[in-house]
């Protein structure tokens, strides 16, 4: 069996291998196995997003954890964030989230998170995947009789998730008079989201609230941030919240229309913790992928910034690791450890709420604390995966671009870990000049990696 999971769990067409209804059978059966072990009465939450898909597979997925004689709960639409903390809440064994995140709707994906709220390490991850190889392990452990699991649905999920979110929301403010523009990328926020900011006094107006089970993500939320852009102008807003299929990611339109991405809102937040003396270790956790401003914005004020691999789950084992309180990426997954385990897109927006209101200040004026630098981001489909090392042609390429641009910039080649597609980041004092390079760089990459012998 080929490695299941990538950076953010399993993930890849639904109804097609590993996401086929039959495969998430047996993965249901080795994650019930797998907490079995380490609980004695182990619960399992799943909770999914707006993808059509995902009433198959959470009844195949609580199909194979009842059949090993574990019992699962059902929380419906949810965002990741609600499900890891409402894993923690209830107590439970393990947490499911069924979602492809940003993908489109014809993908779907499995994340675990653990009794304590955080995603599952890679040796855990690896112990799943020896289980799912040992068939005659799995048939041997199914549960007869009175030991079959049971399910239930939860019916206060959402309710439960909104009062914690409200509760980290400072008593004495109020979002009364502030104009919102929400787009919930018809995704799984799309009922917690707009009554959280209604009920803290926002006057809100809906983008992407309408689920048919085919839109989420398509050509709204944080990926496709345009269309909001253009209801903040068109409503005089003070703000526009754009958050991801499921919800852990965060995007932001000042009240201008122009687009604030993951970088600028960890600067605005990292430099006024560090004002407050809240930001642990006055350091800020992002990743490689990151604008070269964030680190001179925060440098400037004394703040270190540490950067980690691409991936929500590597900027939070940075975090662990060194003890930090605020990490996050550019793509706007935003992680505030001192209330969250994990990114959270609605509460990442309560904290940029929080700094406006106590401020005094707008978004476009808050985002002057960070510079952007020049930066091209590309991305182009691969066939295959082939490590950087064996492709000598791309690195020779790559070293004569970074010997051009100096300390004044930096050059980025990976591969998504979700997706089978090549990423490709520059950065530099000359936009068309990046701009080329990056054309350049994909363009030999592309054939290089098309003709690969092995």
């Amino acid at each position: 069996m080929k490695k299941l999971f990538g950076t953010d769990g399993i993930r890849g067409e639904a109804n097609v291998f590993p996401m086929s209804s039959d495969m998430v059978v047996r993965i249901g059966q080795a994650i019930g196995l797998f907490f079995k072990e380490k609980h004695s009465h182990p619960r399992i939450l799943i909770g999914k997003d707006t993808r059509l898909s995902g009433y198959m597979l959470e009844q195949a997925l609580a199909s194979g954890i009842c059949s090993v004689g574990v019992d699962a709960h059902f929380l419906g639409p949810l965002p990741t964030p609600g499900i890891a903390y409402l894993t923690r809440g209830m107590r439970a064994s393990a947490g499911i989230v069924l979602s492809a995140s940003h993908n489109p709707y014809m993908d779907n994906g499995i994340k675990i998170f653990s009794s304590n709220g955080y995603k599952l390490p890679d040796e855990a991850e690896s112990k799943l995947e020896g289980l799912l190889e040992d068939v005659g392990f799995l048939d041997s452990h199914v549960a007869t009789g009175s030991k079959i699991g049971r399910s239930r649905r939860i019916e206060d999920a959402i309710g439960q998730y909104a009062v914690y979110l409200k509760e980290q929301f400072p008593k004495h403010l109020t979002l009364d008079g502030i104009r919102i523009v929400l787009d919930c990328a018809n995704g799984a926020a799309y009922k917690v989201a707009p009554k959280v900011f209604t009920e803290l006094g926002a006057e809100l107006f809906l983008l992407g609230d309408d689920p048919n089970g085919t839109n989420i993500n398509d050509g709204c939320g944080a990926l496709h941030p345009e269309k909001l852009a253009d209801q903040v102008k068109l409503y005089k807003a003070d703000i526009g919240i754009a958050l991801d299929g499921d919800a852990d990611r965060l995007v932001v339109v000042d009240d201008h229309g122009e687009i604030v991405d993951g970088d600028e809102i960890l600067a605005m937040c990292g430099l006024r913790m560090a004002k407050q003396g809240t930001l642990r270790k006055n350091t800020v956790v992002s990743t490689v992928m990151s604008n070269l401003g964030l680190g001179l914005a925060l440098e400037r004020a004394g703040v270190k910034l540490v950067r980690a691999k691409v991936g929500d789950r590597y900027v939070m084992e940075e975090m662990m690791k060194g003890d930090y309180n605020l990490g996050g990426e550019q793509s706007g997954h935003l992680i505030f450890r001192d209330s969250a385990t994990t990114g959270d897109g609605i509460l990442a927006a309560l904290y940029v709420l929080q700094i406006m209101l106590e401020e005094h200040k707008t978004i476009s004026e808050l985002k002057k604390c960070m510079t952007r630098l020049p930066q091209v981001l590309r991305n182009f489909n691969v066939k295959q995966k082939v490590p950087l090392e064996k492709l000598p042609e791309v690195q020779g390429i790559i070293a004569k671009m970074e010997t051009k641009l100096g300390a004044e910039g930096r050059v980025l080649f990976r591969y998504s870990g979700t997706e089978s597609v090549a990423r490709v980041m520059i950065e530099g004092p000359d936009q068309a000049e990046i701009e080329a390079m990056a054309s350049e760089l994909c363009h030999e990459a592309t054939r290089v990696i098309a003709s690969f012998q092995g």
